[in-house]
């Protein structure tokens, strides 16, 4: 028993080690998106397109399309959790502070200054280190962002732990808010060639993480996720 217990600890510390590294390298991939001005998450798309059409500020549309997910995820689940749900809103706030500051730092730095090319491929650079990251914390999964707890619910308890097609779906609803959106107010707002490259290939990327990057580090949690997946 005390083999068992050495070991389980052993596992949550592991655990919490990779979920402080991935909260790096997640605030660090999306800054890097987002002081180059080239499109970054799709979820982040459409929170900043309904920021301009009604009259609440950025952070507390970031903050209801948060709580919403939330709850969604427990319908998914079937599970009145509140450890799920306060873990999803928990998330959101180092996250959210470490973005700022890094964008901060990435903007005073004058990453704006440099060639087109170079932007772009630092851009390109910033969602694989987000896709790095989700693979991390979704594995690690200890508390997660809701976005990506969505992800890993239809992932494991709907499409059989096919990362790809799990984060087209995931993809739909802020597609859906971008298009009302956009035939609400005639213009589309913080979309470009990062956007469409999270949009078709990020769900492939953290499947190719999952595979490549931390191999001990496996999906810890989604135990529960598996018999609708089965039946």
């Amino acid at each position: 028993m005390n083999t068992i217990n050495r070991i389980q600890t052993h596992d949550l510390g592991k655990r919490w080690g990779y979920l402080g590294l991935s909260l790096l390298i997640n605030a660090t991939g999306h800054s890097l998106t987002i002081a180059t001005n080239l499109g970054s998450a799709v979820w982040t798309a459409s929170a900043v397109n309904l920021y301009h059409i009604w009259p609440l500020s950025l952070r507390t549309t970031l903050f209801i399309c948060g709580v919403l997910v939330a709850i969604a995820n427990m319908i998914l689940t079937r599970q009145l959790s509140w450890h799920r749900f306060c873990g999803n809103l928990l998330f959101i706030t180092p996250f959210s502070y470490l973005i700022q500051l890094f964008t901060q730092i990435i903007i005073h730095l004058g990453i704006n200054q440099l060639p087109l090319l170079v932007r772009i491929a630092i851009d390109i650079f910033g969602i694989l280190c987000v896709a790095l990251a989700t693979s991390i914390y979704q594995r690690a999964n200890i508390v997660l962002h809701p976005n990506d707890d969505f992800m890993q619910i239809l992932r494991f308890r709907y499409l059989k732990g096919n990362a790809t097609i799990a984060q087209m779906v995931h993809y739909i609803p802020p597609v859906l808010i971008m298009l009302v959106t956009f035939l609400t107010a005639k213009q589309l707002y913080a979309v470009n060639i990062g956007t469409l490259i999270c949009l078709f290939f990020q769900g492939t990327f953290i499947g190719f993480f999952d595979q490549h990057m931390f191999k001990g580090l496996r999906h810890y949690g989604i135990s529960n996720l598996m018999p609708v997946m089965h039946a």
